[in-house]
């Protein structure tokens, strides 16, 4: 049998390989170079693909990982800071990851330029947040953004913007890789143009393709010319992943004196991050493993908050030094995530991407730290652009804090239905955002609308039923309510 599948893995890599070289000849000639690397990416991928069977962990071998392989925040905060902080801040590089587009919460282009609060982006408070930086200490704290072809254009007709502001700002883009026909396991694209009926035939291969494209781009090597070492990392949605200068502090000035090539901050998991991936010790390395590695068998103890108790944040700092040396060597491993889709006329294909993460087990003496939960804010719904633009939090220098009037330092779990998926429907649906500052649980369902002034509290759930509609008056006070049925204000 094995010796029939080998024949037949065979075919499908000559298969690929000559597919592969027919939408290459059709690239341009200044396009050509740029291609041939990003098929070249894919091709090697593709090939660990079909070498790879089931899911990629062996759950015997999973281990917790050892008490001191993931340090506590507060230990880092403990020793202060130095004098010379500047001349640590000078080390930095800040890279946003800014792949995506806001098509999950109804928007067209870049996710980064939805506004989530006072009519600030996420690419603007991103760059308040390092302008900020850059005054404060007189330094030189550079601005990365890891565009993909999707997102590309857009964010550099809005960069302009900024050229007044204390920061320079650098761009590059992730790979664009085929999409893959489920059945054939051939390329959908015919050559490689992304416009008209070929844009469904490209994808950017998830944030692990940082590496590489970092790399290729020669914009590591500039950096590493002008004197920088590491790298801080996150989600441009991520409104919590600031840069920390304590955790910089530790990795510039180790207690140990043996630096650290990659710290990934985790945090601890509440019931709603059950899917989240988590650091564990896999044959005497620290090993990121996400649920899609999971047997089936045993999902169920994975999400367990008890076994597993935190989850990566997707904030890490890297050297760069060591990502060049990687990469020369071509020896950063990461675990293929195959994304299943079906796109728009039914066809179903597969994506091959990797995690920015689960390269930590090729780095030398990684480091889990376990950060307070306020570092990890993710807007991935208009549920959680509600937290972001209430008075739970106050907006300084393009950061959010937790207000301190909220006596409790989580935030309300809050499940809006459908009628508010789409930012524009949310806004329409709020004529103010309601005060929150006390507020456990709010769920709301089907077609309601609040007015000026809401205070909600407690625990507040508002369902309509099909056909109904319930307006929330102005200056209305919800506190543990259930309310249901019909309610209409009228104008008088």
């Amino acid at each position: 049998m094995s010796q029939f599948q080998e024949v037949i893995r065979q075919e499908l890599e000559y298969s690929m390989k000559m597919d592969l070289e027919k939408i290459l000849a059709t690239a341009p000639q200044n396009e050509l170079e740029h291609t041939q690397k990003d098929l070249e990416g894919f091709q090697k991928l593709f090939h660990r693909f079909l070498q790879e069977k089931g899911p990629s962990v062996d759950w015997g071998k999973i281990q917790r990982p050892p008490e001191d392989s993931i340090q506590p925040y507060e230990k880092m905060k403990a020793r202060g800071l130095p004098d010379n902080i500047a001349s640590v801040l000078n080390k930095l590089v800040v890279v946003k990851l800014n792949g995506g587009l806001g098509t999950s919460m109804g928007c067209k282009g870049p996710k980064s330029l939805i506004s989530v609060r006072n009519e600030n982006t996420f690419l603007d408070l991103t760059v308040q947040q390092i302008e900020h930086l850059n005054k404060t200490y007189n330094t030189d704290v550079p601005l990365v953004l890891m565009n993909s072809f999707n997102t590309d254009e857009d964010t550099k007709k809005i960069l302009q913007k900024y050229s007044h502001c204390r920061l320079k700002i650098y761009t590059f883009n992730q790979s664009r890789y085929p999409r893959v026909n489920k059945e054939s396991l051939l390329p959908i694209a015919k050559d490689v143009s992304y416009t008209g009926e070929n844009t469904e035939a490209w994808y950017p291969p998830g944030h692990g393709d940082i590496y590489a494209s970092f790399y290729n781009s020669g914009l590591l090597n500039t950096l590493i010319d002008e004197g920088k070492e590491y790298i801080f990392v996150s989600n441009i949605d991520n409104l919590g992943a600031t840069v920390d200068l304590y955790i910089l502090n530790h990795l510039m000035n180790p207690p140990n004196g043996k630096r650290c090539e990659f710290v990934m901050e985790v945090t601890d998991k509440t019931r709603a991050d059950v899917k989240g991936g988590t650091l564990t010790q896999y044959e005497g390395k620290l090993r990121l493993v996400e649920i899609a590695q999971v047997p089936k068998a045993h999902v169920d103890e994975f999400k367990s908050v008890s076994k597993f108790k935190i989850f990566n944040t997707n904030n890490l700092w890297i050297s760069l030094s060591a990502i060049k040396r990687l990469q020369k060597q071509n020896a950063i491993d990461m675990e293929i995530i195959v994304n299943s889709k079906t796109l728009d006329g039914g066809l179903n294909v597969i994506q091959l991407e990797t995690a920015v993460g689960a390269a930590i087990k090729s780095f030398e003496n990684s480091l889990g730290i376990n950060v307070p939960r306020s570092r990890f804010l993710p807007v991935k719904t208009t549920s959680d652009l509600l937290l972001v633009m209430s008075n739970l939090y106050s907006l300084n220098a393009g950061s959010l804090t937790m207000s301190e009037k909220r006596e409790f330092p989580t935030v309300p779990l809050v499940k809006l239905g459908s009628s508010f998926t789409k930012v524009q429907d949310y806004l329409r649906r709020f004529e103010s955002i309601p005060d929150m500052l006390e507020l456990d649980h709010l769920t709301v369902s089907g077609d309601v609308t609040f007015g000026k002034n809401v205070a909600l509290k407690g625990t507040v759930i508002i369902i309509a039923n099909h056909g109904d509609r319930i307006d929330i008056p102005p200056g209305a006070v919800l506190e543990n309510k259930i309310v249901s049925g019909n309610l209409r204000i009228l104008d008088h």
